[in-house]
């Protein structure tokens, strides 16, 4: 959400951030209800006092005896009253349409935030790792012959419908061993704070970090009004909504491993063969809360965190800033961490990592208050993958298939599989 009284006082510099993304003149609706508002408000208050002014003076009246002066001035405050009341009304509907007006403008991005109409303008910053050179044809993970006696989109599909999967034996071990991974390094070595949260949440929870109003029908909801989540984003995000907290409990680093629900409502006919993108899905989310000036700093960490763990599992990446055209809706700069997929014979998103500034602590009324006395300022939030565990196990599987149909796993997930170390081509983990 924005700030009313930046985009009054300087309206052509909100503009020009914002038609870096393709929203063109936005200032001139939000600034014209803004001033209709704000004369609502100054017509509510001008009523307020002749009402209160006539109301002192027909006691006066009534002292006096003058039964005339009386009535009238009696009439006039019921006639204020009901003015006044009527201007709050509209104030408060005009103060309404105006939240809801900013709520669905998205976030400016950052001066080094690449300019670019889509994916194909993004910017590459670095890379890791080399693709191995497999020798033969390589298969995507659902051809897999180690694989598919564990993956079963069929029975997935009888029981819920497309794009979603059943997954067993060796490969569902490889599944959990990797979200344990995940976990255990960011809590022991990232010094993030593990923590388990609800995946229904209430309304305002989806407008605190910008799902609502926007984007509602990318999301699920139950006939008792919550929302399942599509990020743990929205849970460890809103842990300070309403709140204002003191600068020294700054930063928090929160990770939690949850299930994951997208209606993919805008993905129709995408990667609909396998599991790269599905309705259920599971996630280890990181989420940051800092003080504003140390925001990009904390990106940069974050960015490495989500790297560290393709690093320690041996997957080729490559780390690339969005460009303008391609940045989510509450972000301000997004680094995007692609693996490589052999199977695809290309790089693939595995993780996105951003920092909103305050556009969700002020939709969530997020504050710190600093050490030196000041007044509370806003704080600011950042989010990002640490990884989506379903696609960091497509890309385990990839990159570690052999010629005989059989898959070595990453030493690094030797702890957490008691010791195995590939999934044999009859999908037994040995």
């Amino acid at each position: 959400m924005h700030d009313i009284r930046a985009i009054r006082e300087n309206p052509a510099a909100f503009d020009a951030a914002l038609s870096r993304r393709g929203v063109e003149n936005a200032s001139a609706p939000v600034l014209a209800l803004d001033e209709e508002r704000r004369a609502a408000i100054h017509a509510a208050e001008t009523a307020q006092a002749a009402q209160k002014a006539a109301s002192k003076d027909v006691g006066k009246a009534k002292a006096s005896g003058d039964e005339a002066e009386f009535e009238r001035l009696r009439a006039l405050v019921a006639e204020k009253k009901a003015e006044v009341a009527e201007m709050q009304a509209k104030a408060k509907e005009l103060d309404a349409q105006l939240t809801d007006m900013l709520m669905g403008i998205p976030n400016l991005p950052y001066d080094d935030t690449p300019d670019g109409a889509d994916e194909d303008d993004n910017v590459e910053i670095r890379r890791w790792g080399e693709p191995r050179a497999l020798g033969f044809e390589a298969k995507e993970h659902f051809d897999l012959p180690a694989v598919i006696p564990g993956m079963d989109f069929e029975t997935a599909a009888k029981l819920s419908g497309s794009r979603f999967v059943v997954l067993s034996g060796a490969v569902a071990r490889v599944h959990r061993a990797l979200a344990q991974f995940m976990l255990d390094t960011h809590i022991e070595e990232n010094g993030l704070s593990e923590t388990w949260t609800p995946v229904l949440v209430r309304d305002e929870m989806m407008y605190g970090t910008g799902q609502l109003p926007k984007f509602g029908e990318d999301s699920y909801q139950t006939r008792e009004g919550w929302w399942l989540v599509p990020t743990a984003e929205v849970t460890l995000t809103n842990i300070v909504n309403g709140l204002t907290v003191d600068e020294g409990y700054l930063p928090r680093r929160y990770v939690a491993h949850t299930q994951c629900f997208r209606s993919e409502a805008g993905s129709a006919g995408r990667d609909t063969a396998g599991m790269l993108r599905q309705h259920q899905f599971e996630k280890v989310e990181m989420v940051s809360v800092t003080h504003p000036d140390k925001s990009r700093e904390e990106h940069d960490r974050m960015t490495k965190c989500a790297e560290g763990i393709l690093e320690k599992l041996g997957l080729p990446y490559r780390t690339v800033v969005l460009c303008t055209g391609d940045i989510g809706f509450g972000a301000r700069r997004t680094h995007d961490i692609e693996v490589w997929l052999p199977g695809q014979n290309q790089y693939r998103e595995i993780s996105s990592v951003s920092t909103c500034g305050d556009f969700q602590a002020r939709r969530m009324n997020a504050r710190f208050k600093p050490a030196d006395g000041g007044k509370p300022e806003f704080l600011h939030t950042l989010n990002g993958s640490g990884l989506a565990v379903g696609r960091c196990l497509i890309a385990v599987l990839e990159n570690g298939q052999q010629e005989d149909g059989s898959v070595e796993l990453p030493e690094a997930l030797h702890p957490w599989l008691r010791g195995k170390t590939r999934i044999a081509a009859d999908g037994t983990l040995v």
